[in-house]
């Protein structure tokens, strides 16, 4: 049984009492950043957040990231949460300063313009 359904807003037989939605207010996607699937997500060392305020799935986010960084996609796994709601919590820590991000690099993979003329040049003359 993952963090999350230790709350009070898992029911074994139901499922979750409080849709996606209602957990991130509505909001499809954070305003501030944009989180790749495997975006890493650090807990702070210092991140601490009153249980009694804050929503249980913003604590069980840190709590996952504690130990080592985790992927957006492994914390909406373990926590059996759409990535999208995850996404929108994460950037809520963020703009509390309670974790650290590490966004993937978007050109490493990206072959180079003068390799891809190569291989045109290279097709053209088959």
């Amino acid at each position: 049984m993952t963090s999350s359904r230790k709350s009070g807003w898992f029911d074994e037989g139901a499922g979750y009492l409080v849709r996606p939605y209602a957990i991130t207010g509505g909001r499809t996607e954070h305003s501030g950043s944009d989180f790749a699937l495997i975006t890493q997500v650090a807990a702070r060392p210092s991140a601490r957040l009153d249980q009694r305020r804050e929503q249980p799935e913003l604590t069980a986010i840190l709590e996952l990231c504690r130990g080592r960084p985790q992927a957006i996609v492994e914390i909406a796994a373990r926590l059996d949460l759409p990535a999208s709601v995850v996404k929108v919590l994460c950037g809520d820590l963020l703009d509390k300063n309670m974790i650290s991000i590490r966004a993937p690099d978007r050109e490493s993979g990206a072959p180079s313009v003068e390799l891809l003329e190569r291989v045109i040049d290279g097709i053209r003359r088959l």
